[in-house]
């Protein structure tokens, strides 16, 4: 490669420095994608969550996290009361609650 570029001159050129500034913002913007990508959205169910935990009320048709319908008979601060058949009652715990149907889709589901 002698031919474009005499040996004196390559050996003499000094190794180029990456900035500290370009560094600074790569790592910056890193850290602002892995907010809005992972933790943002994260934070945004857990609260959603939170809501539908603290809204709960008797009557309430529910599947749990373990795919269990039920309609709520009982709440107290703990636990719920779910009514899954007729006289069949099992105490869950607030948290175990995945989503809140619409009134009458209990009685649908159960015709299937």
């Amino acid at each position: 490669m002698s031919f474009f570029i005499s040996d004196a001159a390559a050996a003499a050129a000094p190794a180029q420095q990456a900035d500290p500034m370009t560094s600074l913002i790569f790592f910056g913007g890193m850290i602002l994608i892995f907010y809005f990508i992972l933790i943002r959205p994260q934070s945004k169910r857990a609260k959603e969550h939170r809501e539908l935990v603290a809204g709960l009320s008797k009557g309430d048709e529910v599947v749990t996290n373990g795919g269990l319908l039920g309609k709520i008979t009982g709440v107290s601060e703990q636990f719920v009361t779910l009514e899954v058949a007729d006289n069949i009652e099992v105490k869950i715990q607030r948290q175990a609650v995945g989503t809140v149907l619409p009134k009458g889709s209990l009685k649908a589901a159960l015709k299937d």
